[in-house]
């Protein structure tokens, strides 16, 4: 295992963070990118790497990584010093109020304007160009800013990849994923290894996450060149909802990252027997069909149902009390679905999300992600 510093632009004199990236068996092969609490402040990830880099030691040890993997245990250094009256603030950066898993730059026209006059009818040579077109155009990206660097470092370590799980949680959660609908296909053994309940699909979804920011170059290149040129969906990428905030438990943690090396190892990065496909435990549904469940008024927050419950439209998930006027308002499913996240906060404000329903038709437009 070779350990890689990555210094972030300084923001001030005398202040320099650094991302650290472990890196495992060689170049050359399949790729595997993870990485761990972009939301500096959703932990459940990092106790994952932990568990993930002793595996991953046993295995670089014993010679069985036949492809590359790398580990991110930390990818977000400067959301994990924000601090505020004692409270994390790891989700929005504190200088521009920028939502860290937001706004990723897109290099896809540059480097299909660099890259097409080499394009052949062989899908590989097509994949192994525009790859190294990809890199090239992410590290030679100019940067401004601390949280800009951050974003290009790790676009720079993943955007080659094969395979990237983005390792984060909910509130209070199922395990649940979320890919984009050209991803299923590859996504759905990694939906069962995980035994997640639901995986949500959108086809740019909006804002450009991070996972969809490796992803989406291949769908968008196959429409660009598809007509002319063999373009595969040649990264799948995940972001891998690690149930809730508080679910940070060495049972947890060590049976999700065992898990993900068996998955790894079903893919081909790791030798050996592969393990049996489990069974599904769960679908994938429309991100579109993804309903919030807002207050409409501020009150102490108390939730009838547990996650994890099937519920019909109509169905009753939370009361909203004011406590001064006694008023007691419902808060309904508007669709028959999965129950599958809520908010640990139990004072809600007129207008906050408070939890969310899985349907199954897809309901929405526009920008599909919360902030």
């Amino acid at each position: 295992m070779q350990v890689v510093r990555h210094p972030l632009l300084s923001p001030a004199p005398g202040t320099q963070r650094e991302l650290v990236s472990l890196h495992y068996g060689r170049p050359g092969g399949p790729k595997a990118y993870i990485q761990a609490s972009l939301h500096a402040d959703e932990l459940p990830g990092m106790l994952v790497a932990h568990h993930l880099r002793g595996l991953l030691d046993a295995l670089d040890a014993a010679g069985q990584i036949t492809g590359e993997i790398i580990l991110v245990p930390m990818a977000n250094p400067i959301g994990l010093s924000q601090f505020v009256m004692h409270g994390h603030q790891g989700r929005f950066e504190l200088t521009t109020g920028e939502n860290f898993n937001r706004h990723y730059p897109d290099q896809i026209d540059a480097v299909a304007e660099a890259v097409g006059p080499q394009l052949t009818q062989d899908p590989t040579t097509n994949v192994a160009l525009l790859r190294r077109a990809l890199k090239a155009a992410v590290l030679a990206s100019p940067v401004d800013t601390e949280l800009q660097s951050q974003r290009r470092t790790l676009m720079g370590l993943s955007c080659d990849a094969d395979v990237v799980l983005d390792l984060h949680c909910d509130a209070q959660a199922l395990m649940h994923l979320y890919t984009e609908t050209p991803c299923w296909p590859d996504c759905e053994p990694l939906a069962r290894f995980l035994r997640s309940r639901v995986t949500l699909l959108a086809q740019d979804s909006g804002d450009n996450p991070f996972d969809e920011a490796c992803s989406q170059v291949w769908w968008k290149w196959a429409a660009r060149f598809g007509d002319r040129f063999p373009i595969p969906q040649a990264c799948l990428s995940v972001t891998v909802e690690l149930r809730g905030a508080a679910d940070v438990t060495h049972e947890l943690a060590a049976a999700d990252a065992q898990h993900i090396v068996d998955f790894l190892h079903w893919r081909g990065l790791i030798s050996g027997d592969k393990p049996a496909l489990p069974d599904a435990v769960g679908d994938a549904r429309p991100l579109a069909g993804s309903m919030p469940i807002k207050s409409t008024t501020a009150g102490v927050l108390t939730f009838l149902k547990e996650v994890g419950a099937e519920v019909q439209a109509g169905d009753v998930l939370a009361h909203v009390i004011d406590p001064i006027t006694a008023q007691v308002t419902e808060l309904k499913s508007p669709v028959d679905g999965l129950f599958f996240a809520r908010d640990f906060v139990r004072f809600a404000s007129a207008g906050m999300r408070v939890a969310k329903v899985a349907g199954r038709e897809a309901l929405r437009t526009g920008k599909l992600l919360g902030a």
